[in-house]
């Protein structure tokens, strides 16, 4: 696709789309701004270099999008003086990450964060990468009756799964039920809604049949077919759609420090 103020290079077929021509830390164009949003749908996930953000520019960068997403369960990891902003950080000290398991970002809350844009300052020599899966494609590539099995099914998020074991004792997590297979408002499309990090089970059928269903779909997801990977450096941004794409942040730079900032978009109760 071709755009009137940026270039999009493409990651893989599937996913993906690192963007040059821009400059993310001063004020944008509406043609820049119009740009970005078709290159999100079209890619589902961008990339940017070179792009050192303070928490001011990240925010307006963000409200380009919509409004900001402010979860609960991360008030322990806010910046200081700025709700808006999560802190990313693993070190030496670290005895978890946050998103090691696949997921789509906060797929607990009542409407989930249409996007998040993460900017990493410092990054590991090596490794540290990201990896990001096509939610489309992993519907799509289902079976018709696979597809027709799940039409109309709902499935519990519970952020519990997450963050039980990291949050403040007796915090109020939310968890709220979403379709397993939801329609993306921008696009039309479908795309498929379960992921391992807030997905517990599916409601109005035996538990063990949902744990096994849940299993083949969790699985299903990681086809490396549907995925990108993108390796970090500093001052790298991401910027993926939570609605139709997952992803896992991998940890295999232990004890090296990977640290940056997080804002996310609000977004749509998912249908």
């Amino acid at each position: 696709m071709e755009y009137e103020t940026l270039t999009v290079t493409t990651v893989t077929p599937q996913i993906g789309g690192e963007v040059s021509g821009i400059d993310l830390t001063g004020p944008l164009s509406d043609a820049q701004v119009a740009d970005l949003h078709r290159a999100l749908d079209d890619r589902l996930v961008l990339f940017f270099r070179d792009q050192p953000l303070d928490h001011a520019a990240h925010i307006r960068f963000a409200k380009l999008f919509g409004g900001i997403h402010i979860a609960p369960s991360t008030a322990p990891w806010q910046a200081p003086g700025h709700p808006e902003v999560t802190i990313i950080h693993a070190d030496a000290d670290s005895t978890f990450v946050a998103g090691e398991d696949w997921h789509s970002d906060m797929s607990c809350d009542p409407e989930p964060p249409l996007g998040s844009i993460l900017y990493l300052h410092t990054v590991p020599p090596t490794g540290g990468d990201t990896v990001f899966s096509n939610m489309y494609s992993a519907y799509d590539t289902l079976s018709d009756r696979m597809k027709a099995h799940l039409e109309g099914l709902t499935a519990m998020h519970d952020s519990v799964v997450g963050f039980g074991g990291i949050t403040p004792e007796g915090m109020k997590l939310p968890r709220n039920s979403h379709p397993v297979v939801r329609v993306h408002p921008s696009t039309g499309r479908k795309a498929l809604y379960v992921n391992r990090g807030f997905t517990t089970y599916i409601e109005g059928i035996p538990r063990k049949e949902s744990d096994a269903l849940l299993a083949y779909l969790f699985d299903h997801v990681q086809q490396p077919a549907f995925q990108c990977r993108f390796s970090w450096k500093p001052h790298s941004i991401a910027f993926w759609d939570n609605r139709c794409a997952q992803h896992s942040a991998i940890w295999d730079y232990f004890p090296q420090t990977r640290s940056g900032f997080r804002v996310q978009v609000t977004g749509d109760t998912p249908r």
